[in-house]
């Protein structure tokens, strides 16, 4: 399972790894966006690429887990957008906010496959 699930990322993260502006593939809809936060994503290759792969990410751990446990990912999916809005224009803070968001969204995948064939 665990090489399913690293094949499924690298191919999704390929998909998503082209030169073009953050604004042309992040999930988020730039032409919407409204917070400092979101303007200063769309405007970040990097930043657009950590959406990208959170956004993924979270899309497949919510995909796998229980209804209990995906609730507890979409609350703390929810306190996390607040953390990141928070940061405002700060591309420091946004890139440790979605590192860390991206590190425990890997976790609970890790977590998945451990637990053997399906």
């Amino acid at each position: 399972m665990v090489r399913y699930a690293t094949t499924f990322m690298v191919t999704a993260l390929a998909c998503a790894s082209t030169s073009a502006m953050a604004a042309d593939y992040a999930p988020l809809n730039c032409s919407k966006a409204e917070s400092p936060a979101e303007r200063t994503i769309c405007d970040s290759y990097a930043l657009g690429q950590s959406e990208a792969r959170m956004a993924t990410l979270y899309s497949v751990a919510t995909s796998l887990v229980a209804m209990g446990q995906r609730g507890d990912i979409q609350e703390a999916q929810r306190k996390w957008l607040a953390s990141r809005d928070a940061c405002g224009r700060n591309v420091g803070c946004l890139t440790a906010v979605y590192d860390e968001r991206i590190r425990a969204l890997d976790g609970v995948i890790a977590s998945i496959a451990s637990r053997g064939p399906y």
